[in-house]
């Protein structure tokens, strides 16, 4: 027999509002404590320092981790010009300076390149796994490492404002792997002058709005109540970019087993990934074929 998993079998997400200083893998410890979560995952990680959206998936909402890593992604962030870290944001140490700074028009010149499919070199110090090891491990050993460019595509990326000549404060929108970072260090060198990441803060990803986050101090005193409970959201909250077609009685049957199951579907085209419901519940995601969808991940709500 299998081993029992501790704790209580929570389906669903917890939007929090990540504070600075605070790993995401904290936050997800956190978080599983409290709800006494038999298990939890995050969706898309934030750099200690960063601030904003952090999804955590409960049980089975981590099957839909994937949907809300690639969906897209905001960040508001201000760049300091004049000086580049090693790290590529304010906790580095300082390995170049420059007297130059650029105008408002050089700004959104530059900015124009990175828009749209873009690639991208990792930070040093970054997640990036180089022959089995994280690049932060290896840069912390003192190794500069030659990272592969990665392609990101960029919906948008926008000057928000302009406190002095030092500072921009910019907005982007991206998808899945993009490193901010990254950003206000390629910008700093399109334009002369050098630049890191001062600070970062996700305002939404995909579904999930910051505003609509949980504090970790809220957390701490909701702590092993349901009135923490309440602010767990549907696993279905994860899909929202999925079509829902309800399941027959008998579709729903084949489903819970991992078999192709019949659904209604109405604006739906053969091919097209979609989840199944039955009288409410989620309960598989697949590929719609022909009257059926054919399940890729299967529910045991």
């Amino acid at each position: 027999m299998g081993r029992t998993r501790k704790g209580r079998a929570i389906s669903g997400w917890l939007v929090v509002d990540k504070p600075a200083g605070m790993t995401s893998t904290s936050v997800v410890n956190k978080v599983r404590w409290a709800l006494d979560a038999q298990k939890a995952g995050h969706a898309g990680t934030l750099d200690p320092d960063a601030t904003g959206v952090l999804a955590v998936a409960l049980g089975e909402a981590t099957k839909t981790v994937p949907y809300i890593t690639d969906a897209l992604k905001c960040y508001r962030f201000m760049v300091r010009f004049g000086v580049a870290t090693r790290t590529d944001d304010a906790e580095g140490e300082v390995i170049a300076t420059s007297d130059a700074r650029p105008s408002d028009a050089d700004i959104e010149t530059a900015l124009a390149a990175f828009r749209g499919e873009i690639m991208q070199v990792p930070p040093q110090f970054s997640a990036v796994k180089v022959e089995g090891e994280r690049a932060y491990d290896l840069a912390r050993e003192g190794e500069v490492l030659d990272l592969a460019a990665r392609p990101l595509w960029v919906e948008s990326l926008d000057m928000i404002a302009r406190p002095d000549a030092d500072h921009v404060e910019l907005e982007m929108v991206c998808g899945k792997g993009g490193y901010v970072r990254a950003i206000a260090r390629d910008l700093g060198q399109a334009l002369g002058c050098y630049g890191h990441v001062e600070w970062l803060r996700r305002t939404w990803s995909g579904p999930f709005d910051a505003e609509d986050g949980i504090a970790i101090a809220t957390i701490d005193e909701l702590a092993k109540t349901d009135a923490l409970l309440a602010h767990v959201l549907p696993l279905e909250t994860g899909l929202a970019d999925l079509p829902e077609l309800p399941a027959t009685a008998e579709g729903a049957a084949r489903l819970k087993n991992g078999n192709p199951g019949m659904v209604i579907a109405s604006d739906v085209e053969f091919g097209d990934e979609a989840w199944a419901s039955y009288q409410g519940k989620p309960l598989a995601v697949g590929i719609y074929k022909a009257g059926e969808l054919h399940p890729s991940r299967v529910f045991n709500l």
